[in-house]
């Protein structure tokens, strides 16, 4: 049953995701992951309080819907250098001033001890949800970017099922058992043989699934893989093997977190995956390596 709700969940949910990544306009794509991220966030903080930390619920919540609201009125219609260099900007500073922001609003707080790691657990927060959430918006600003978006997540979605199918099936040797004891090498090895999979086969055959995807109006012809130079083989393969890697990261990362305060999953929004978090924590990791790539790419 628990297998059963997995896969309806990711059957329904898939369409809607990708639909949103290829098709909706980018302030639209914004506001969705303002609202994922809102959702992670409170997933977090819950978890968190865990760890015997008194959060900043509403200041957190504010910074971040402040953050994504600038994503959603400010992209997009300059060029992808511009659009680029004013998001790397902007990143730098609120990653910046986040510290400062919630230390300032500790400072309102009765007992001062509980200020710094309150504070401490909101600028973490805002890294590690909103950032990488913002990176995913930003990336579709780029050339290509519905393209992009499209290879990130059948990338990441495809090393997880091998994963998690290989290893419950055929894994013997564990990978980290205090952290995550049911993750084995033999699955993280399948994830990463999926993944190059995908990546070859996509930026391959990138020219006819454009043109697939223009014809069915799914994308306009900017975010499609047209007129750009083809990727040659061995940069590919670098770039889908370091996504990989990422996402194999995140997921460790978010079981660390998980495992710390002592619970299963971060949440029970989607059935058969547990919270938002548990679905999203190999992107949060896995985008920003993308987002490099798309950021150097643009510069050159």
């Amino acid at each position: 049953m628990p297998l059963l709700k997995r896969i309806l969940t990711a059957v329904l949910l898939i369409p809607i995701v990708l639909l949103l990544a290829l098709r909706a306009p980018v302030p639209v794509l914004g506001l969705v992951a303002a609202l994922v991220a809102l959702l992670t966030v409170q997933e977090l903080l819950k978890l968190a309080e865990a760890y015997g930390i008194r959060p900043f619920h509403w200041p957190t919540y504010i910074f971040v819907g402040l953050f994504f609201l600038f994503l959603a009125v400010n992209p997009g219609k300059a060029t992808p250098l511009l659009s680029t260099a004013m998001f790397a900007g902007s990143l730098g500073f609120l990653a910046a001033m986040a510290a400062f922001v919630f230390l300032v609003i500790g400072m309102r707080r009765a007992d001062l001890s509980t200020a710094f790691p309150a504070a401490m657990t909101s600028a973490f927060t805002f890294s590690y949800v909103a950032l990488p959430l913002g990176f995913l918006v930003q990336i579709r600003e780029h050339w290509a970017g519905g393209f992009l978006l499209l290879y990130l997540f059948l990338l990441v979605w495809a090393g997880d099922i091998f994963a998690y199918f290989v290893g419950r099936s055929l894994g013997r040797h564990l990978m980290s058992p205090r952290i995550s004891p049911r993750k084995t090498w033999e699955g993280a090895l399948a994830s990463m043989i999926a993944s190059l999979a995908v990546g070859m086969l996509l930026y391959q055959y990138a020219l006819p699934i454009s043109t697939a995807l223009l014809n069915a109006h799914l994308i306009e012809r900017k975010d499609g893989m047209f007129a750009l130079e083809e990727a040659p083989l061995w940069p590919t393969l670098a770039l889908s093997a370091a996504i990989n890697v990422a996402a194999q990261l995140g997921d460790l990362v978010e079981s660390l977190i998980k495992r710390g305060a002592g619970v299963k999953d971060s949440g029970t929004i989607l059935p058969g995956h547990g919270g938002m978090l548990d679905r999203i924590d190999a992107l949060l990791f896995a985008a920003p390596v993308l987002w490099y790539y798309a950021a150097w790419r643009v510069m050159q």
